[in-house]
């Protein structure tokens, strides 16, 4: 794996390898850290990179932050953007991300946050719907995906 300056530090599957093991190699070997701020996961992608041995090395930590009093009161994420744009939303993920950056001093953080089910979904965010971003210091990346039920 080569040394990228980009937030895409691995996206696929390589050799049938778990998402997991993959950023553990890349952590390690570029000496660099991660921290996950976590809505709908509930945590369990902490869990599962937490689960690799070593993963002190490069895991800083993460934060479960299930309510919007979390999100805005630890996360820093704007009463305005929850209200305007909701909690399932490229920009409160954003924010989500940016501070987490900061809270748990990482090179790279990942926050997501969603609609999981089985209620609460609307005809503009459905059931499924997931926000998810990706930041480093000087660059952060979303993405929404629509995941089938």
């Amino acid at each position: 794996m080569n040394k990228i300056n980009d937030l895409e530090v691995i996206v696929s599957e390589k050799d049938n390898q778990r998402i997991e093991i993959q950023l553990a190699e890349y952590l390690t070997e570029y000496k660099q850290s991660l921290a996950f701020a976590e809505s709908c996961t509930g945590g369990y992608l902490s869990h599962l990179i937490t689960l690799l041995p070593g993963s002190s090395d490069y895991f800083k930590g993460g934060i479960v932050a299930y309510s919007n009093q979390i999100k805005k009161n630890i996360l820093q994420v704007s009463e305005e953007v929850l209200l305007k744009e909701g909690a399932v939303s490229e920009a409160t993920v954003e924010q989500m991300a940016k501070q987490t950056l900061l809270l748990f001093q990482s090179d790279y953080a990942v926050a997501v946050s969603g609609i999981a089910g089985p209620g609460g979904g609307t005809p503009e965010k459905p059931i499924g719907t997931v926000w998810v971003s990706i930041a480093q210091k000087e660059k952060i990346t979303s993405q929404l995906f629509q995941f089938g039920i």
